[in-house]
């Protein structure tokens, strides 16, 4: 049962990441594209999909550091990375080591 419901938020996930990249395809304000629905209903969906999120993040990087800090209600990043995508992406990656999430 436990199994099925990891797989439906994978899906429901996946399915999310994908519209949300089209649909955000061209924009470049963090605002505008962490306000898109799909992005919004990722944070609704909650800690589950973090170790996605993260996953994403090492793979494609893109705009997830909102989303984390939202679900987690936490945030890593050293004020002197900020902006800097490369350093808040390590830093986030090595918070999720620290507590424990596999991706």
């Amino acid at each position: 049962m436990e199994e099925l419901q990891i797989s439906e938020i994978e899906a429901t996930f996946t399915a999310l990441v994908k519209q949300w990249r089209e649909e955000t395809f061209g924009i470049s304000s963090t605002n505008q594209m962490s306000m898109h629905p799909a992005y919004q209903q990722i944070i609704g969906m909650g800690k589950p999909v973090i170790p996605l999120l993260l996953k994403e993040l090492e793979k494609k990087s893109g705009h997830w550091f909102w989303a984390l800090k939202s679900i987690s209600r936490e945030d890593p990043v050293p004020q002197e990375y900020r902006g800097k995508v490369k350093e808040m992406t390590k830093a986030w990656l090595e918070w999720g080591k620290q507590r424990g999430y596999r991706w």
